[in-house]
């Protein structure tokens, strides 16, 4: 799987310190992206976020399952804050983990994380804040949340509890998609078909500076961080080469752990096979040689008779079917 991958921060336009913090490291064949917001309001929220990125990438273990080494890296990330802070401090978490053809997702509070796919965009991750349950209860609706005056309030946070429930997700990819983790700081002004837009029709790195200019030129009142991973290719096919052909075998895991060495046999085949031809068998070869000796022998007592003997049409009527004709 190839990825490209690109992040930007901002304090945006009304605040003086940034509070936002974002990661990436590539563990193998395994792509990391973690994106955190320093709660507002809060002792030190940029000593926070910036805790809970550090930690989430230190602590996670590319030999573990991915979903379960991604909740462990944001319980040891809580930990780590809650210590630190003593609950005076928190952040909200996301990141999204792109490995063996598939994105995982674990989030704590209201950074999200979006999936892009044909230019049509899904949100991944589920907010953690006062105004999601609202809009859950039927309460709100998203257009009243986006423009209430709490929105910012949020239910769970990284740092605030010694304990904390992390939620995780997981999705197939695809060769095409673009995976975006944003902070309220974007998506709390741009749009999600604004941000699906930009996403896909511009390249990591201009995708993501656009997308912090127009969260500014929306007003910037909060910090602003995005993070995109686009994959261009999966299992050795690049974007728009249409649809993927599954493998005959073997399992995912396995790509990521191949056997050395381990020869072909019926549920793993070699990935150089030959075109499909379907040999003659044994007993057909043989058959096969016994009909042309056969056919050599008549055409060989037929080529010595003597032609005195032959009647007038013989050699109109005796051709052998063996004999070849012009």
């Amino acid at each position: 799987m190839r990825v490209r991958y690109s992040a930007r921060t901002h304090p945006g336009k009304r605040r003086e310190v940034n509070q936002d913090a974002y990661g990436v490291k590539q563990f193998g064949e395994a792509t990391l992206l973690v994106v955190c917001d320093g709660m507002g309001g809060h002792a030190a929220g940029e000593v926070a976020s910036a805790l809970a990125v550090k930690t989430i990438i230190d602590a996670f273990d590319p030999a573990a399952p991915p979903a379960e080494a991604l909740r462990a890296a944001f319980v040891s990330a809580n930990a780590r804050v809650h210590a630190e802070g003593h609950g005076a401090m928190g952040t909200t978490g996301v990141a999204a983990l792109l490995v063996a053809d598939q994105l995982f997702v674990a989030n704590v509070g209201d950074s999200r994380a979006y999936l892009v796919r044909e230019e049509q965009i899904t949100q991944i991750s589920r907010d953690h804040s006062f105004v999601s349950d609202q809009i859950a209860a039927g309460l709100m609706t998203p257009e009243e949340a986006r423009a209430s005056l709490v929105r910012n309030i949020i239910t769970r946070a990284l740092g605030h509890t010694a304990e904390v429930e992390v939620d995780g997700f997981v999705q197939p990819l695809q060769a095409g998609d673009t995976v975006v983790l944003s902070t309220d700081g974007l998506h709390g002004l741009v749009s999600d078909a604004e941000i699906a837009a930009i996403a896909s029709l511009q390249p990591p790195d201009q995708a993501a500076q656009q997308l912090v200019e127009r969260a500014n030129e929306l007003g910037g009142i909060d910090n602003i961080t995005v993070g995109l991973a686009q994959i261009d290719e999966l299992d050795g096919r690049a974007a728009g080469a249409g649809p993927r052909a599954e493998p005959a075998a073997p399992p995912a895991e396995t790509v990521a752990n191949p056997p050395d060495a381990a020869p072909p046999t019926a549920d793993r085949p070699t990935t150089h096979a030959a075109p499909h031809e379907r040999p003659l068998s044994r007993l057909g070869l043989v058959l096969a040689a016994l009909t042309l000796l056969v056919l050599l022998g008549v055409g060989g007592a037929l080529w010595a008779m003597p032609v005195e003997t032959a009647p007038p049409t013989a050699p109109a009527a005796t051709a052998s079917p063996s004999t070849p004709t012009p």
